[in-house]
């Protein structure tokens, strides 16, 4: 049986993650500094460490038997676009203290495969109808935030570590990603689950407000194909960031128009002041593509999965006593 660790597994990719390795046969053990909101973990082992500490990465990291098969990096301090250009030093901060230690640590602990969740944010801003990014083109470097410099960082620090000391690593650049049991409020979470939560609020004939003019593009990603990128780029021998996110580019007012033709609710859109991000992001996925990875959900039917199961959370947080 193997041994995976994930780190960052109380939060919405890897705990999906956690499950998809469980249903591989995995012996899985999830890390992070708090457990799954809205479901119980299905790792056969979880511990409550905070990871930006080399001594709790090495407690994490230790099992009776010997080193971890695979470690995957999903721990970090993030959230959507208000939490990212309202908390650089945060991110800066505490995201590069948990990469530094746990790519030395997992090195230096035997481990055999490590996986590091990268994001498209490492890439430039770009307009609308811009010829699609490929991996080589982060450089010259010019991430739009932060967030996306000290993503670079880490791919840099993991790269470093497999040509110098022995492990095998494995990089993915993620498209942004939805779907159920994913943050819905509280200012961390993304701009579907933000739109959902918002359109499922709202009372029928009502009007949400928007961030921004509507114009900006973005591709989303939903949970299942993400998930089984990380598997194919995990099993591959794809050396530096490889892009994983679907190929579909919607304004924020398709977005928006989207989730309210589900919910079947008459609003109306009031566009407001707010962090938007770049104008547009786009980029090539031939490499994951061409170890047989395809998106299998539209954002319409990955919509129709997260917006029903957001709307039941309105709904109980609405109940006396939540």
């Amino acid at each position: 049986m193997k041994k995976a660790l994930v780190c960052g597994a109380g939060g919405f990719i890897a705990s999906h993650l956690v499950k998809r390795l469980k249903k591989e046969g995995y012996w899985v053990r999830g890390v992070d500094i708090k457990k799954p909101e809205f479901s119980e973990t299905a790792a056969d082992d979880f511990a409550l460490l905070d990871l930006r500490g080399d001594a709790n990465c090495r407690t994490a990291l230790t099992l009776p038997q010997g080193p971890f098969d695979e470690v995957y990096q999903l721990a970090a301090d993030m959230g959507g676009m208000g939490f990212i250009h309202s908390a650089e030093c945060d991110i800066m901060h505490n995201s590069a203290l948990i990469n530094i230690n746990m790519i030395h640590c997992a090195t230096d602990m035997g481990a055999k495969r490590y996986f590091y969740s990268s994001s498209a944010c490492v890439y430039r801003d770009m307009l609308p109808h811009e010829s699609e990014l490929g991996e080589e083109d982060a450089y010259p470097a010019m991430p739009h935030n932060e967030y996306g410099w000290e993503k670079l960082y880490a791919e840099r620090m993991a790269m470093a570590y497999a040509r110098n000391r022995g492990i095998t690593v494995r990089i993915a650049r993620f498209q942004n990603c939805f779907g159920p049991e994913g943050t819905w409020r509280g200012g961390r979470e993304k701009a579907p689950a933000a739109i959902c939560r918002k359109v499922a609020e709202a009372p029928d004939s009502g009007m949400i407000e928007v961030w921004g003019d509507g114009k900006a593009t973005r591709a989303f990603t939903y949970i299942d194909d993400m998930v089984e990128g990380i598997r194919l780029l995990m099993r591959s021998d794809m050396e530096g960031g490889i892009n994983i996110g679907r190929q579909e580019y919607v304004s924020v007012d398709e977005l928006v128009q989207t989730v309210i033709g589900i919910s079947g609710k008459n609003l109306s859109m009031k566009h407001v002041e707010g962090p938007v991000g770049v104008l547009a992001r786009n980029f090539r996925n031939d490499k994951i593509k061409s170890i047989g990875w395809q998106s299998r959900f539209s954002l319409k039917e990955g919509l129709a999965r997260t917006y029903p199961w957001i709307a039941e959370q309105v709904r109980k947080a609405r109940q006396p006593g939540q």
